[in-house]
């Protein structure tokens, strides 16, 4: 490991996921240096995905149940943390931070992991009543405290932010009325196959889909303080709450302010396989970083909390000098519907899908595998309530082992038989 210098200083702009990640790699690499943390909220790092489940389904969650460090870790790692500011712009010839009052920071490196914030519509803005976007905690708490269950909810957007947020309010008790312009869910995120899956699973639990539709007009009614939604199919929705759940956009404003090269096409701050910018001692990590995939060999931005982790242990063993170990195959979850649903890989085109197990929709506990491959070689795999199965075929994704397909979808075949049986054949 190079000789680290305990007078460097070490600025993380943004307080998620990635900047929770790259402190604790810094200390753990025996960095001895200043390492300070600016962030827009009052609150520690803390952990995004149950904002949407855990945050709004327990009356007794706080902010604190969530948060990725306890609070000691800072003072113990000598951590500081700036909560509450934002920094306006970095002066990449001075290597100093301006924030909003003026106090300016000086460092050695800068580390970008501002995430992402949520897409807005005109229409409906951010702090209306009966409107709601789901970001930060919150976010979280201000709608937890307005369903009931007696609420009529209505969810813009049928990704997986928007179908979780569906999944919880539904078993609250609120009625749920999901909009999405495409004709299927997730069509950006999974296969035809598992949309219709959860669609149908959806339509199960009582909640109502209305796809390849969209608001073309709303009404409010100040003293009821409702809605009233017309969708462009004629159909009329009175509810209670709106939640816009339409995608993310990349907090990368500061940067492009700084001089850091901005992809034009996802938004995000360019890196390389190291996470550094186009400036020397200035890394991104995160939501708010655009990457080159290694398959297609384009400027892709991934909104995942396994990305954040994985760019942000990365960049940390850049910036300290060393050569990091590659990224981690793409992993995602998703909890909606009672079911764990994870992914490896990507779901790119021209794949055939194979399923091993129990698929119908209206189990109370489905358990299966759907399983990517092109020429016989997987590229993608989704698992419902199968977490096992799916770290089993994990190293057959990894290194592109060709597979029988017949003996995947044969349940009689033990998963880690089959995988056994096909890692053999791969070397003879």
């Amino acid at each position: 490991m190079p000789e680290q210098n305990s007078n460097q200083t070490i600025l993380i702009v943004g307080n998620g996921q990635a900047a929770a990640m790259a402190v604790q790699q810094l200390r753990s690499l025996a960095f001895t240096g200043c390492i300070k943390v600016v962030g827009q909220e009052p609150y520690p790092a803390y952990e995004r995905p149950p904002l949407s489940k855990a945050m709004l389904a327990d009356p007794a969650a706080d902010v604190s149940s969530i948060c990725i460090h306890p609070r000691d870790f800072y003072d113990t790692a000598k951590i500081e943390l700036i909560l509450g500011k934002s920094v306006t712009r970095i002066e990449t010839e001075r290597n100093v931070a301006m924030l909003e009052d003026g106090q300016q920071i000086a460092y050695d490196y800068c580390l970008f992991a501002t995430g992402g914030q949520a897409r807005q519509l005109p229409a409906y803005p951010y702090g209306s009543p009966s409107v709601h976007y789901i970001r930060t905690a919150d976010d979280a708490l201000r709608l937890r405290q307005a369903v009931r269950p007696d609420s009529r909810v209505a969810i813009l957007g049928g990704g997986f932010l928007g179908m979780e947020l569906a999944s919880t309010a539904r078993a609250l008790g609120a009625s749920v009325d999901v909009i999405e312009t495409a004709t299927a869910l997730l069509t950006r995120n999974a296969p035809a196959v598992f949309s219709q899956w959860l669609q149908e699973r959806a339509r199960h639990a009582g909640i109502t889909l209305h796809l390849g539709t969209k608001i073309a007009a709303s009404q409010r009614c100040e003293q009821a303080s409702t809605l009233k939604l017309t969708l462009d199919n004629g159909h009329l929705l009175n509810v209670d709450h709106l939640i816009v759940a339409i995608g993310m956009n990349p907090n990368s404003e500061i940067a492009a302010r700084s001089g850091v090269t901005v992809c034009p096409q996802t938004k995000g701050i360019e890196v390389d396989n190291h996470g550094r910018t186009n400036i020397a001692n200035v890394f991104a990590a995160g939501d708010c970083a655009t990457h080159v995939d290694r398959q297609t060999g384009e400027r892709v931005r991934m909104e995942s909390w396994q990305n954040a982790n994985e760019q942000a242990r990365i960049a940390a063993d850049a910036i300290l000098g060393i050569t990091p170990k590659a990224a981690a195959f793409p992993w995602f979850w998703t909890d909606q519907l009672s079911c764990n649903i994870q992914m490896l890989g990507a779901s790119v085109a021209d794949l055939q899908f194979l399923v091993r197990g129990d698929i119908d929709a209206r189990s109370a506990a489905p358990e299966f595998l759907l399983l990517g491959l092109k020429d016989n070689i997987p590229h993608y795999a989704l698992a419902v309530n199968a977490a096992g199965q799916l770290r089993a075929i994990r190293s057959l994704l990894e290194k592109k082992v060709a597979i029988d397909p017949a003996a995947f979808s044969n349940t009689d075949i033990p998963i880690k038989q089959f995988v056994k049986k096909a890692t053999a054949a791969a070397v003879m």
